[in-house]
């Protein structure tokens, strides 16, 4: 028997995703945005033993749409507000799965030519559209935490080589100390690249924030040249930015390294109405963001810039005689990852749809129905403990049981989600405006539901 070709496999199988996924895209606003119980219940006919034989793919696909759909959150909407999650731009979302279907290995050019090629047009734009220097290098990774990563990694790097040390050859172990200076509101993923880095967690130098979660510039101590700054670009709370400018003029004075953890901040930059927020975030020596926030590509997507990008090179790459490239910039060198998925390609489509002025607004949009979320709490007599700069929204609703009570009601309502945290001592709920499908009705009919549950709570 003749066998089937991969395309005559593969074809039918796509196009009944395709339907399957637009089925859901298209109920995904009609539906509650937290899964129902029942849902959550049949997850457990997923959990089968091992077939021996094969299954028909079809019948796979199925088994997936039909257990696994009603099961999701419903992030691709736009009432979803936890967490700081972006949805997936339509014109990125087509291009993850054409590149799905085109399985490249983004590591090399010689593996990929195309994906080598992509990543190096994505880099240049990325640059330009968070106003960094057009000269520094970068990569594209699995997120903020890995971004993070490849940063301190390239910090790590120059700091220790300016003074004669290998640390990729020789490690830490001897190795002249390195100081890192963080703010008190600094993210946990920062924390743990620290800690992967074997600098340490705990070893840091902790700097007062004020009542926004902004680093004290006046309270750094002082500097010098093995000094590491960690900066914040939109605090997870409060979206609060640094002040970049002051810190970032100090480290330079006395050679100290700044790198700032943007990773949905740093979009700021993309605005013209919030770039000011931003101002001296330039001046930093590395930088991290998530391209899967606000840029809104599919899971996962993160990019680290550097402005030494032979620093950023010296850390991340790899050399083996099977390796052999031709000189060309090759991926897989400014990233932890070797084999990698080619997802510059998402950024590369997200950003070719949008260009630099639908990108600003939508940056823009999205802030502005973070304020709407902040005035209309505040009209119905809540509490907002923050001030609204970006696309964040905390909010109290009273004691911290009765906060809790109402995250936990709206959550259960359906309507909308958002996500429970505690700010300088308070329980608060967040609202984190970061999808471009989020609608003013979307906002108006959230907005109703978290007055309404609020008010009956209270009552």
């Amino acid at each position: 028997m003749k066998p089937h070709s991969a395309a005559e496999l593969t074809t039918p199988l796509l196009q009944e995703s395709a339907k399957r996924a637009t089925a859901y895209l298209k109920s995904v606003n009609k539906r509650a945005v937290a899964p129902t119980l029942d849902a959550l219940a049949r997850l457990d006919q997923l959990d089968f033993a091992l077939p021996t034989t094969p299954t028909d793919p079809t019948e796979v696909l199925a088994t997936l749409d039909q257990i696994g759909s009603p099961a999701t959150i419903a992030s691709a909407g736009g009432r979803y507000y936890g967490f700081v999650t972006g949805g997936s731009l339509p014109a990125a979302l087509a291009a993850n799965w054409l590149a799905g279907a085109w399985d490249q290995n983004g590591a090399f050019s010689a593996m990929s030519p195309v994906a080598a090629r992509i990543d190096s047009v994505a880099l240049k734009w990325m640059l330009e559209v968070l106003g960094l220097p057009a000269m520094a290098g970068g990569g594209f990774v699995t997120g903020a935490t890995m971004a993070n990563f490849a940063g301190l990694a390239a910090a790590r790097h120059f700091l220790l080589a300016r003074v004669g040390w290998d640390v990729e050859a020789e490690g830490l172990f001897g190795a002249p100390p390195i100081r890192v200076i963080v703010g008190d509101e600094a993210h946990v993923s920062l924390l743990k690249a620290l800690g992967l880095l074997g600098l340490g967690r705990n070893r840091v130098t902790r700097v007062p924030v004020d009542d926004q979660g902004r680093m004290m510039a006046e309270q750094i101590p002082p500097l010098d040249e093995m000094t590491i700054v960690c900066t914040q670009a939109g605090n997870v709370n409060s979206g609060a930015i640094d002040p970049h400018d002051a810190i970032c003029s100090s480290a330079r004075a006395n050679g100290a390294w700044v790198h700032v953890d943007g990773a949905f901040g740093l979009w700021a930059n993309a605005s013209p109405l919030y770039q000011e927020l931003a101002t001296g975030v330039e001046l930093a020596d590395s930088w991290a963001t998530d391209t899967h926030k606000w840029l809104n590509v599919p899971y996962d997507g993160g990019f680290v810039g550097c402005r030494y990008p032979e620093a950023l090179q010296q850390a991340m790459s790899v050399n083996a005689a099977y390796l052999a490239v031709d000189g060309s910039r090759e991926p897989c060198h400014y990233t932890p990852e070797l084999s990698r998925r080619a997802r510059a390609i998402d950024v590369w489509a997200a950003l070719y749809s949008l260009g630099s002025e639908g990108l600003a607004e939508m940056i823009e949009r999205t802030c502005a129905h973070a304020r709407r979320f902040g005035d209309g709490l505040r009209a119905a007599g809540k509490e907002v403990l923050n001030d609204v700069v970006l696309n964040q929204v905390l909010v109290s609703f009273g004691t911290d049981t009765v906060t809790e009570k109402v995250v936990q009601a709206l959550q259960d309502d359906g309507v909308c989600w958002c996500g429970q945290t505690v700010w300088q001592g308070r329980a608060a709920m967040r609202i984190s405006v970061s999808s471009w499908a989020t609608t003013e009705a979307d906002v108006e009919a959230s907005l109703a539901a978290m007055i309404r549950i609020a008010d009956k709570v209270v009552a």
